[in-house]
């Protein structure tokens, strides 16, 4: 109502910034917001400002849903502040440190930010299902 979600939108796209650098930006801003909030905070804070860039930029917004829902993922396993770290240390059996299931955790999140460069790269993997189901 302010015009504060337009303004945004109007400095983002005067950078002159291409999609797939906004998208490599996006990574980065959410594996570092993912580190000290949980997903659905990261949500409700960043999408009502990042689907019109987006969307502004030429990007599909099923296909940059799937991509929030992937970066909040990776925020949920990402230290210190990952609530699925949580998880995982109240239900270890012979209990250990915390550090452990952070040692853990990090290959799980170096995967998952590979397979968003490879979502970024390939869009195709997160459109292939709803192209199927507006064909028929």
């Amino acid at each position: 109502m302010t015009g504060g979600t337009q303004a945004v939108t109007r400095w983002v796209t005067g950078l002159g910034l291409s999609p797939t650098a906004l998208l490599f930006l996006f990574v980065v801003f959410y594996v570092v917001l993912g580190m000290f909030m949980d997903a659905m905070s990261m949500l409700v804070l960043t999408v009502p400002i990042a689907v019109p860039m987006v969307t502004a930029l030429g990007i599909d917004p099923i296909w940059f849903g799937v991509f929030v829902v992937v970066m909040c993922e990776i925020g949920l396993i990402t230290p210190p502040v990952g609530m699925n770290l949580f998880v995982v240390q109240g239900v270890r059996k012979g209990g250990g440190s915390f550090n452990d299931v952070i040692r853990g955790s990090l290959p799980f999140v170096f995967i998952m930010i590979l397979f968003t460069v490879l979502l970024v790269m390939v869009p195709q993997i997160a459109l292939f299902l709803p192209e199927l189901a507006s064909e028929s």
